[in-house]
């Protein structure tokens, strides 16, 4: 686990000097979410115009670009793995905006809420039917928060990639 984070406190660091305030996404959020699952990368959010700056500064660290497009990049570097989501959209800007900061082992972190978490597993679920580990994210982090999760905001992203029929079976 030092590896990791030693992985995240140095991308904190690159996301400071680049004066960007990432997002954690993916299996470290939903571990801080109360889920623990294991998890190969770490996963950001960060705007959208920040991208050539931190690709800049990714490969700098040593890191090499595997793929990247106007919505996301994915590095690696030894056995490590970063992606980065780009938020471009409304949602995603809300999601990035109203993301809560956490003292954690790695430094002060903000964190996606858990609607926002779900939104994120469902759409990496929804491009690839293959992810079943997004569903059970999405069932795990239900099953736990479901007392304190937004339902509005949920359906809203349920709705929005005509899914809401896998969120009442989520919820049932």
């Amino acid at each position: 686990m030092s590896s990791l984070i030693d992985q995240i406190r140095e991308a904190l660091s690159a996301f400071a000097r680049n004066g960007v305030e990432p997002v954690l996404i993916g299996g470290l959020a939903v571990a801080a979410h109360q889920v623990i699952r294991a998890t190969q990368d770490v996963d950001f959010l960060v705007e959208a115009e920040a991208a050539d700056g931190l690709h800049a500064t990714l490969l700098q660290l040593g890191y090499r670009c595997v793929y990247r497009s106007e919505d996301a990049a994915n590095y690696v570097r030894g056995d490590q793995g970063l992606d980065l989501l780009y938020a471009r959209r409304p949602i995603a800007r809300r999601l990035l905006a109203k993301a809560q900061p956490r003292d954690t082992p790695m430094g002060r972190i903000r964190i996606i809420s858990v609607e926002g978490l779900i939104a994120f597993k469902l759409q990496g679920f929804v491009n690839d039917a293959t992810r079943t580990r997004d569903l059970e994210d999405m069932r795990a982090l239900l099953r736990l928060h479901r007392s304190t999760i937004h339902m509005a905001e949920l359906r809203e992203y349920f709705t929005l990639f005509d899914r809401t029929e896998l969120l009442d079976e989520l919820l049932g």
